[in-house]
């Protein structure tokens, strides 16, 4: 039986996957138990390596929820700041002014092509050259400041791309019905490119909470992963307990942060379900006039 998308296997196309399978899941278990084995020889998977993470809250106290809570702040930091500051250029690079779309098409294009690290780099000798911020904060400052400069820059092309992905008949009947350009930014096209741009947007949240490790592991500042060195070394050598901890930690993390943007998608997209209203002369007088704050006047009143 045939679909629409692809041809339904035939018997030998399904032997023949069915083997692949088979042989997959035998590689795989091969592996699985060529690791085990050697972490077994290793003695790293005895149980007094483990056990600070089972019994007790000193490691989780001491180390981990203080690494997990720098992450956290760099983290959101950088998304309040990036998200709107994304969102400004990327409006900015469809503005039909040169003066407004060629300095930010600039500022997008070169913080885009800088390694996040780089830029972490540079904020954290700025700080300390030209700021009064004290050396305990300018860790979080520059760690905050490359994943703004970087990651506002790609959420800008998410967004022009967002909205430019948008039919051309949505921007032409707006057009046509009186709406000026900002209104057609902000009532038409950008409530309905943030449903399309989202789980791009979502994917780029993600990376900024795992680059929170650079720091950690250039600039000193101390994240989850960076508590995950300190940890085993106080814990006789449990590096592959430690990291493994944190790794599931940052798997956790980001595994929330992706199921939450797919319950709000699907909750943005059927709360824009239209119903097939069509707007009149009427109803774009009454948009003009919210936007300046006066009464909506007819019939020459």
């Amino acid at each position: 039986m045939s679909s629409v998308l692809y041809d339904a296997q035939g018997p030998r196309a399904k032997r023949r996957n069915a083997v692949f399978t088979v042989v997959f899941l035998l590689v795989l278990a091969a592996l699985l138990w060529w690791v085990f084995g050697t972490l077994n020889d290793k003695g790293q998977l005895e149980w007094a390596l483990w056990k600070p993470f089972f019994t007790g809250t000193e490691a989780w106290t001491t180390y981990i929820w203080p690494g997990l809570q720098n992450t956290l702040k760099a983290a959101v930091l950088a998304v309040i700041i990036a998200l709107p500051l994304g969102a400004v250029l990327g409006i900015a690079r469809l503005s039909d002014h040169a003066w407004v779309r060629v300095p930010a098409g600039i500022v997008v294009e070169f913080f885009r092509a800088i390694p996040v690290l780089v830029l972490m780099i540079f904020g954290l000798a700025l700080f300390a050259e030209y700021t009064n911020v004290s050396s305990d904060d300018r860790p979080l400052y520059a760690v905050v400041t490359g994943l703004v400069l970087y990651n506002a820059s790609v959420l800008a092309e998410i967004v022009r791309a967002g909205i430019l992905s948008l039919p051309k008949g949505q921007s032409e009947a707006a057009m046509a019905i009186g709406l000026r350009k900002n209104q057609l930014m902000r009532l038409v096209l950008l409530p309905q490119a943030v449903t399309a741009m989202l789980p791009a947007i979502v994917s780029q949240l993600v990376v900024i909470v795992k680059d929170t490790a650079l720091g950690g592991a250039v600039l000193t500042f101390p994240e989850l992963l960076a508590s995950a060195n300190t940890m085993s070394g106080y814990y006789g050598a449990n590096v592959i307990a430690s990291f493994t901890v944190v790794a599931v930690l940052f798997i956790a993390l980001n595994f929330a942060l992706t199921s939450f943007a797919s319950w709000l998608e699907a909750r943005l997209r059927r709360s824009k379900r239209g119903t097939g209203a069509v707007l009149g002369t009427d109803d774009v007088d009454d948009i003009n006039a919210a936007e300046v704050g006066g009464p909506h006047k007819t019939d020459g009143v």
